[in-house]
């Protein structure tokens, strides 16, 4: 008897990429358009940090403001779509087996962990790291990064404004998919945060599967 690959459910039997990214890990891929990225949250409360290019052009990126003020609301649901800054759709959030996810909490880094956390943090590994250790294989720095999505992490707004990081609202294996638009290139941090619940402060690995 063949055991079934319950992640793999819902998508096509044309499985062009399947990769387990490792805890604390960055992680690039080129996705073309009509393609579906999956993101699967293997052991539950992983945050996955995520920015977006063009394909085409890089200098066209996601843009939280653009995406935020389409849809009137800060959270990212099924049925988002994620737009550049030139207001153009990259992907669509086709999917989701959590009810949202966050595009204002931003990623960790070593001096934000400084600041919130205390100088003894400073050398710890951070998201900001990832995405340039990522992004410097194809000629990007830190002027090219954006503010980014946080895929399965729990950031509530309060009624005065005030946000927090908090304990996420994901489970493990729970999903998230997104359909390209256009051809994009997704760069991911798997979050290697130690000191706020956004991981259970425990970094675990991400599968990332790509289906045509």
């Amino acid at each position: 008897m063949i055991n079934r690959d319950v992640q793999l459910d819902g998508l096509s039997d044309q499985i062009l990429h399947d990769e387990v990214v490792p805890a604390r890990a960055p992680w690039l891929y080129h996705i073309k358009a009509g393609q579906t990225l999956r993101i699967v949250d293997l052991e539950g409360n992983q945050a996955v940090d995520f920015l977006l290019y063009a394909g085409a052009d890089d200098a066209e990126r996601y843009s939280a403001q653009d995406t935020v003020a389409a849809q009137g609301n800060l959270f990212l649901r099924q049925g988002t779509v994620l737009r550049s800054n030139e207001g153009r759709p990259m992907m669509t959030i086709a999917a989701t087996s959590v009810d949202y996810h966050d595009t204002i909490g931003g990623a960790c880094s070593c001096e934000s962990n400084t600041l919130r956390y205390g100088h003894h943090t400073k050398a710890e590994h951070a998201c900001v790291e990832n995405f340039l250790e990522a992004n410097l294989r194809e000629g990007r720095g830190k002027r090219d990064m954006v503010s980014n999505i946080n895929f399965f992490m729990n950031v509530p707004v309060e009624a005065d404004g005030a946000l927090g990081i908090v304990d996420g609202i994901s489970a493990p294996g729970l999903t998230v998919d997104l359909r390209a638009e256009m051809d994009v290139i997704v760069v991911v941090s798997n979050c290697p945060q130690i000191n706020n619940p956004c991981n259970g402060f425990n970094p675990t690995p991400v599968r990332m599967i790509v289906a045509a």
